[in-house]
């Protein structure tokens, strides 16, 4: 993961939402893969997240490393909800991946299909010399709160035990009990998930001082960035919080 660090932190733009949520988080502006690949390009980011199909159409624009999803879902699913396979490890190095990416739904009934398969991508990415993240959320029917310390610090442990070099998990609501959930994960590099965006940027900037100061490597944060009024503006301001190392001081709108 050394690939997509500066000063051992590093910030991942994430555009995957498309397939897994539809077209509901989009506006006019950044339901444009070439508006929301501009950001990534400009706004300082480490690596790009996306599926196959934005990978192949708008690859040449991309200016900074991939980091290639290899499954997904959409949102149509019940309680127990299973993302499978759908681009292979060849692919992702023909499409210049500099990494790999994997979701697991820790809990759901259909974990084990989901770790049997990332473990079989997890060789084979290493063979070819790609990172592999593990994005990994407690979801399904028994999981009553999936940002409970004790559930994403197991989240956190499972990504180590299952070989990822990087997990993307959840942020738990405070410093202490994250702290614990990025001990849990070992030597690996821990990024908070970003999530449905804040009321306010200040508020997301908060947290992401809170996660590095609990020792998160960075965040790969998405709907916050590119949902954002100015995204450009916003990025530099998280980059001074997350690479930087400084106080997230509040914005002249706040």
């Amino acid at each position: 993961m050394n690939r997509f660090m500066r000063n051992g932190r590093s910030l991942i733009l994430a555009y995957d939402q498309g397939l897994e949520h539809g077209p509901t988080d989009f506006n006019d502006r950044n339901v444009d893969p070439a508006y929301v690949i501009d950001i990534a390009n400009r706004g300082g980011f480490d690596a790009f997240v996306c599926q196959k199909g934005i990978a192949e159409n708008y690859h040449d624009l991309l200016d900074i490393p991939l980091l290639l999803k290899l499954n997904g879902k959409t949102q149509i699913y019940g309680k127990e909800p299973l993302a499978r396979q759908n681009c292979s490890v060849t692919k992702a190095e023909r499409l210049g991946a500099a990494a790999v990416g994997y979701t697991i739904y820790l809990g759901s009934q259909f974990e084990p299909e989901m770790a049997a398969e990332f473990g079989k991508i997890e060789e084979e990415a290493h063979a070819a010399g790609l990172a592999v993240v593990l994005w990994i959320y407690p979801r399904g029917e028994y999981v009553k709160n999936d940002t409970t310390r004790e559930m994403v610090a197991y989240s956190a442990r499972a990504a180590l035990e299952l070989g990822a070099d990087a997990a993307k998990i959840k942020y738990t609501g405070d410093r202490e009990s994250f702290a614990w959930a990025v001990k849990s994960a070992g030597c690996i590099p821990v990024y908070m998930a970003g999530g449905k965006k804040t009321k306010n940027e200040d508020e997301f900037l908060h947290q992401a001082a809170e996660c590095v100061a609990a020792g998160a490597t960075g965040l790969a944060v998405g709907r916050n960035v590119w949902q954002s009024d100015d995204p450009i503006a916003f990025s530099k301001r998280l980059n001074s919080v997350v690479i930087d190392g400084t106080k997230a001081v509040p914005s002249e709108k706040a």
